[in-house]
């Protein structure tokens, strides 16, 4: 294993092993674990040491239902509800992310598209999400791949008039906003009242590290006291900047695998790069609920 752990924190078993960074962009890989028995200590140490120092932790070869994927998320905190609706009282925080239509079939016709457009997850709330969990349950034969952008890495980058710039300005996050630029069916005025828009620094420091990084996004609609059309304006140049090649880490999907990564630092999207009419795929999502950015 080649995390270190703190002195008095107990050894994880041998057959847990972290291994090297996956891409520049962030990203690591752990093997030899099973998640669905109790979380050891060690373990979870090992977890949270590597999502702070990769932003993206992929657990090989889990075997979860849906209730064991519960019972781990909960050890890292509270667990968010869903923005639609389910029928499922117990397990409906564990839902099923899809190109699954109303017919149980796959399509590219989707009535909803935001995961495949760059967002970090809940940004929309004024406590957005901690952290994000995928579980592979059905995957296409190639591709759908999801994609992560460092966004520590592409504000490090920033020439230091734009860093002055933008030090203290706030963007508006919009779940309504977001849904119409991703073509994604219109939010309903019920569900409007429900996600108002908020505002969030538009240079976030994460809390356990202390690093700044861009926040921003599809959920990002505008900056706040600016005109809209300036203020897309910026958001679109910093995303443009923020998702070079040299800032993003491609996972491509393995049977089993848990992805786990740190919202507060990082954009994702999904990549529709197979026959998505075709072949389907589907993943179990929780979600960690966060703190207030500052």
């Amino acid at each position: 294993m080649t995390a270190s752990l703190s002195a008095e924190a107990p050894t994880a078993p041998a057959e847990v092993h972290l291994g090297p960074r996956l891409s520049p962009a962030g990203g690591a890989a752990i093997t030899g674990a099973d998640l669905s028995q109790p979380l050891t200590p060690a373990l979870k140490r090992l977890i949270l040491d590597a999502l702070l120092a990769h932003h993206v932790v992929v657990v090989r070869d889990q075997a979860l239902t849906k209730e064991r994927q519960y019972a781990f998320t909960l050890n890292f905190g509270e667990i968010e509800e869903h923005v639609a609706r389910h029928q499922d009282a117990r397990y409906a925080i564990v839902h099923s992310v899809t190109n699954l239509g109303r017919d149980g079939n796959p399509t590219d016709a989707l009535d909803t598209r935001g995961n495949y457009f760059w967002h970090t997850d809940k940004s929309y709330h004024a406590v957005p999400s901690l952290m994000t969990m995928l579980h592979a349950a059905e995957l296409p034969p190639e591709g759908g791949d999801t994609e992560f952008a460092n966004m520590a890495l592409a504000y490090a980058a920033l020439p230091e008039p734009m860093k002055q710039r933008i030090a203290r300005l706030r963007a508006v996050h919009s779940w309504e906003a977001s849904r119409l630029a991703s073509g994604s069916r219109p939010a309903s005025e019920a569900e409007k009242q429900e996600r108002p828009p908020v505002d969030h620094p538009l240079v976030r420091t994460h809390p356990e590290t202390g690093e700044k990084s861009l926040y921003i996004g599809t959920h990002a609609a505008h900056v706040l006291g600016w005109p809209e059309a300036e203020g897309r304006a910026l958001l679109a140049e910093l995303q443009r900047h923020a998702t070079r090649p040299e800032f993003v880490y491609t996972h491509r999907w393995r049977p089993g695998d848990l992805v786990m990564w740190d919202n507060r630092c990082l954009l994702h999207r999904a990549v529709a790069n197979y026959a998505m009419a075709t072949h389907r795929r589907v993943l179990h999502r929780t979600v960690v609920r966060g703190t207030v950015p500052y």
